[in-house]
Formats: structure tokens, sequence, C-alpha cells
């Protein structure tokens, strides 16, 4: 069809990663220089057969993707999802002709804007004016057309009292939101993003998520990566989702996201999840989802509250550390955000091992299935850690004589609200 601007057919993208041999014992210092002098030579060997040079004494094969082929039409905003390491950002690399493809071929028709990390296309020492300006030239436009959308961009990204700043002094968010700035509004064909968006605080969040929809309602194309199902949802009526390297599952959004979260791709029957995620700070250890008899579970009646348990050791005594949970519902929308500092007696924490506790209160969410993410950070500084979807259960409606009743309340949360007349 005349309308295909991304054709894929059996695409593939291999990687020749190096381990390195563990040697028990004592190590002598000859032993070491010898396989200094080894590594050496073999990495001048492979330099001159112009052979990738990989570090390690043994080499294995890895598919980042493997036979992948699809087809976006244009004006169609498409949704990649999966989980880390599945090889979505492996095939916007590709797309993005930032990387070459292994196997396969990749047909594509107009000009590709890539977002696919922050920073990407900037130049450190340049100022962000100059930096509009080069990557206006990199897509191919002319300085009268970069010109007209000058104001456009700069009012978006918010960025006017830095415009002559050197953007290696940026931070992070302002450094993404010129970029995306520039991405969105430099009218490229086909507009790549990676999860990137996450960088940004909600508010200009929303407003990349508009821009987005803007772009592909003006007939040009989308392809969105994001962990975020209530971002791919919104955005996007085709998605999809890939595992292991593998294209799983394409079709309509709805139905790609209902396989992403119910048939297995985030860690379903799990009912403890453990670990030993963080840094120099925090560290969590494991989280559980407990009933009003501390026992183990994963499902749970509308009208019974329940428990979030979690088990962390403060490394340091810090009043700054915000642990907390978001609760998603089966579609990917955010139910509900906690953390332990909107409790004042939580707020400062001295170094050592907790377990804290978290009540779900009794008829507060409706039946379905929801998704437990965890994290930690330091507020407006950065994410110490980040579990998505890392346990799953179910709350089922309240049992009633001969099985489950329908009381007819609708929603995400059902909470018994308190009803009075004024007199």
């Amino acid at each position: 069809m005349n309308d295909i601007v991304i054709k894929v057919e059996n695409l593939g993208k291999k990687y020749i990663i190096g381990h390195q041999v563990e040697r028990g014992g004592y190590t002598a210092l000859r032993d070491v220089l010898m396989q200094n002098a080894r590594t050496l030579w073999n990495k001048t060997k492979d330099l001159a057969r112009g052979k990738p040079i990989i570090q390690g004494d043994t080499m294995e094969e890895v598919w980042a993707l493997k036979d992948v082929s699809f087809e976006i039409h244009r004006g169609e905003a498409v949704g990649i999802i999966g989980r880390n390491g599945a090889g979505k950002s492996t095939l916007l690399k590709i797309l993005s002709r930032i990387t070459e493809p292994t196997t396969g071929r990749v047909t594509i028709k107009g000009r590709v804007a890539s977002l696919l990390e922050v920073g990407t296309g900037f130049h450190p020492e340049l100022s962000g004016r100059e930096n509009i300006y080069l990557n206006g030239t990199i897509l191919g436009m002319t300085r009268v057309e970069i010109k007209q959308k000058f104001d456009e961009i700069v009012a978006f990204a918010e960025i006017e009292k830095f415009l002559d700043t050197p953007v290696k002094r940026y931070s992070s968010g302002m450094y993404i939101r010129l970029a995306f700035a520039v991405a969105a509004h430099l009218e490229p064909e086909i507009l790549v993003v990676d999860e990137v968006l996450a960088v940004g605080d909600a508010q200009f969040q929303k407003k990349c998520l508009g821009k987005m929809g803007e772009v592909a309602k003006g007939g040009r194309t989308v392809l969105f990566v994001s962990h975020n199902m209530a971002a791919i949802s919104t955005l996007c009526e085709k998605a999809f989702l890939f595992t292991n390297g593998y294209l799983n599952k394409s079709g309509t959004t709805a139905q790609v996201v209902s396989v992403y979260l119910q048939a297995g791709s985030l860690k379903n029957g799990e009912i403890v999840w453990t670990g030993g995620i963080g840094d120099d700070f925090i560290r969590l250890y494991s989280v559980r989802i407990l009933n009003c008899s501390n026992s183990v579970s994963t499902s749970f009646f509308s009208h019974e509250e329940f428990f979030i348990e979690f088990d962390h050791v403060r490394e340091k005594s810090s009043d700054s550390i915000r642990m907390g949970f978001q609760l998603l519902a089966s579609d990917g929308v955010v139910v509900l955000t906690s953390e332990d500092g909107d409790c004042d007696d939580l707020k400062y924490r001295k170094r050592g091992r907790y377990r804290t506790r978290v009540s779900m209160p009794a008829n507060f969410l409706n039946n379905g299935t929801y998704y437990l993410t965890i994290g930690a950070h330091i507020p407006m500084q950065r994410i110490i850690f980040l579990e998505k979807e890392c346990l799953s259960f179910v709350v089922e409606r309240t049992g009633g004589v001969g099985g489950h009743v329908d009381d007819g309340r609708r929603g995400l949360i059902r909470p018994l609200l308190k009803w009075y007349d004024e007199r």
C-alpha cells in the first residue's frame, strides 16, 4: 500500500558479548600480567581484521531481535511495549539508523526524528539556540523553516532564560524538554520516542502526550515506547508486544495491553517479591501482600482490609529518602500512589532494618486485577530504584448467598461515602 511508511521484514539483530572466566584460588602477579598480554594481543588481532573488540575470555551470541516483521501506515500512533530486555530500544535504534540490523530489511519513507535518550543529537558545548538549528539542519530543514518554528519550540520547552547557555549545564529535565520540543516541532514524517519522557515532571509528560497526539492527527507517524500503559492506551490505537526479541503480539492497544498485563509478561502468580535493589542509602529485600490473618495472599474480597508489607534496610540515617508504591488497574491506569513521606512519623528514619506495613481499607477497591509497582527516590533529585509491576492480586466482589453478588458500584474504587441532608 502507498501509505506504508515503515516496513520491517524478518529483522534480526545479533550482539556478541564476552564473559570473563572465573579463576578460583590464589592468582599470582605473573598470571595477571600474562592474561593482560593475551587480552591486548587478541584486541590487536581483532582490530587488524576489522572485527569488533570484545572484552572477555569466552564469547556468546545474543539475539536482541529475531524474525520481526510488521508494517506501519502513515498517521498511525503505535505503542511498543514489553519487559526490560525485550528488544524495544534495539528496534528503535535500527529504525533511527543508529545501528544496522544483522538480518532482514527495513524500508522507511520520510524523515525520522528520534528521542531515544537524554541529549540524543545535542552537542554539549553549544547553546540551546545553536542546538535547535543544528538538529533542524540534521533533519534536512532550511534555516528559514527552522526560524519559523523557533519561537514555538522555545515556548514549549520553557527554557527562554537559558536559551544561550551551553546545554551541558542544563538539568536532565531541561535537556529532555528541549530535545522533545525540537523533535516534535521540526515536522518529521516519523517521530520515534523512547521512554525518556519519564525524566520530565508529570505536567510536562502530559504536555508531551498531547503534542504527540497532535502530531499523529496531523498525518505523521508516532512510535512510542513506554512502561506506562495508561499513556500507551491514551495515545496509541495500535500496539506491538515484544518478548525476548520476538514480536509476540500485535493488534489494537486494548488487546495488546491486556495480553501484556494478564498473560505472564508480568510476574503474575508470584505471591512474594524478593530481591536486593537499592544503593548506599536504602535497599529493598522483599514485598508481600497479606490478608487480615497475616497470611500471604493474592485474592481478596472487596469488603476485606489487606496489607502491603515491605522489608528494607536504611543504610544511612536520612529524612530525604522516600519509599512508596503505585497501584495500577488491569488497563494500566494508575489507581493511586502512596509513599512513607505522607506519614509524619516515618519522614525521618535512622539507620537499621525495617518492616513497613501499609493498610488498604475495606470497601476501597472495586473488583478486578491490580498490579503493584514499588520504588524509592530522593525528591527532585533522582530515582533510587523502581521495580515495575512486581506483584499482582485480584479483588473479587463481596460474597453473598449462592456466590458473588454485584452491588452495582462501578469504577476502580468503591468507598462508602457519607451522605447527609442539610436542614
